[in-house]
This record gives structure tokens, sequence and C-alpha cells, in this order.
């Protein structure tokens, strides 16, 4: 049976009476915290595959797409380097449109403790947040530039966003799937702006409050040919979607057998 839509429990921020603290795991079984006061709260997940088969980047913020990769071991850092780099450059210009794309940044995930501490990779977030803020997207891009200054400010001249490219790297994902807001349905005053406290580098990130104009979707039974993009910054303010809520949550829909979720998600500058 395929579902229109299912429940998800997901964690918003619940008021901004803490101070707001976000520290990423750094992988091998440990876990994300977060300081603040956050709560689970029920919210309706509608199936993409069936009510949003043609999104965009800029109006949902998120784009399911065919992606065949040559990658035999997503696992093998070079293989990523030397195949899987290549072939997101050439996907993201081709949706985008974009005159150049530079990928910074890697991350590997398992829902399984065993994998985590076996593979060193991390845990699935589970908390509702966007990447970047307005200011921290900008300090992204001069951090990734910081030897060549000129260069920064040449690209900060354009317009430029910063798109994540995840997907699967072991068989299809059945339970703890990447779900999303539509852009469109989110106010800038859902989200609050949070330290992100890593062990190199001091950020910023978004997290939301909860709000029933929000509409979620998930793509069940993503596969390792498909790549699903989402955009978690943009320097254009025309109103085009510039930031993209979205978390992981326990489908109660997935066979108890489910195998643990493993994915990838490749960080990408994209330059217009």
């Amino acid at each position: 049976m395929e579902f229109t839509q299912t429940k998800a429990q997901l964690r918003f921020l619940a008021n901004l009476e803490e101070p707001l603290v976000y520290i990423p795991s750094k992988g091998g079984g440990d876990a994300t915290g977060h300081v603040g006061n956050y709560t689970m709260q029920e919210v309706d997940v509608h199936n993409g595959r069936i009510e949003k088969p043609n999104s965009c980047l800029d109006i949902e913020g998120f784009k399911l797409v065919q992606q065949k990769s040559e990658v035999q071991d997503f696992y093998n850092d070079l293989e990523i380097q030397t195949t899987y780099h290549d072939e997101v450059r050439s996907l993201l210009l081709a949706i985008t449109g974009a005159a150049r794309v530079e990928i910074f940044d890697d991350t590997r995930r398992s829902s399984s403790l065993g994998t985590q501490k076996e593979r060193n990779t991390r845990d699935p977030s589970d908390i509702v947040h966007n990447d970047y803020t307005a200011q921290s997207g900008v300090k992204r891009l001069q951090d990734y530039f910081s030897n060549d200054p000129d260069q920064a400010e040449s690209a900060m001249q354009q317009r430029f966003a910063i798109v994540n490219v995840w997907r699967s790297i072991a068989g299809p994902i059945q339970n703890f799937p990447l779900v999303l807001c539509d852009s469109s349905t989110v106010e800038s005053e859902d989200l609050v702006s949070v330290e992100r406290r890593g062990e190199n580098r001091i950020g910023e990130l978004q997290v939301a409050m909860q709000k029933p104009a929000q509409r979620w979707y998930y793509f069940p039974e993503m596969q390792m040919d498909e790549a699903l993009l989402l955009k978690t910054f943009d320097s254009e303010t025309d109103g085009r979607a510039r930031f993209t809520i979205h978390s992981s949550f326990d489908d109660h829909t997935a066979p108890r057998d489910a195998a643990p979720r493993e994915s990838l998600e490749t960080r990408c500058f994209v330059f217009f």
C-alpha cells in the first residue's frame, strides 16, 4: 500500500526561555547536543512522490531527482572525491542552471549505533532545523575562500546558494527518512537563529517553532539511484525559497526488520 500521508513526531523549539546552542556530533557513536527548550510535536507528513513530484528548489526548497551513481563504495573517500563529486557538480549545473558549483563538505550518517562506531559516521538529525542563517551562509562562503578574500568578495557580488545533495548509500531507506517542510509554508518568525558550536568552527543555524500552516513531506523508500536536493541558503531576497527546515523521523509504517538508514549528504556552493 502506498501512503499519501503519515504521522510523525518531530522535535521543535518550544520557547525562548533558555539559551540556545547546537553542538553537532563528531561521529563514531556520540550524539548531537541541543541546549534549549524543545518539544516533540505530531505533524502530518505527506508523501512527496504523490503530492510533490515536480517540486522546485526556488519554491518548496527541495527536489527529488533520478541520479544513478558510478560509485561502488560510498565509504571510500577517494571514490567520493574522484567520481561522486563530478556527478554532483554535473547534476546541480543541469538542475539549477548555475555557472559554477563548489563542493565543501560530505557527511555520512547512520541510524545504527553499531555502524556509527564502525564507520565513524554521525547520527541522523533529530531536530527541526536549517543548516544556515542569512549571516552564516555568507560567513561559510568567506571561510571557504579564506585564502583568497578577493575571490570571496567577487563571489558575493552575484547570487549564490548552498544546496545539499542527500542520498541513500546502502539500499532503500525504509526508516528515519529525511523529512522536509515546504518553504512556502514557513514564515520568517517561525525560525530562530542558534549558535552552532562545532569542534573547529563556531557558526549559526536555524531551529523552528511548530506552526499549523507548515506542510511537511518525505519521499518513502528512497533508492540509491535517487538524490534529494534541498536548498539551505540563498543570497537572493526576492521571495524565492531561501531556507529549508528539515529533520528525520521514526516512520511507524516502516517494516519491523527495516535495515538501518545509511546516507550521505554533500554540501555545495552554487554560483549563478
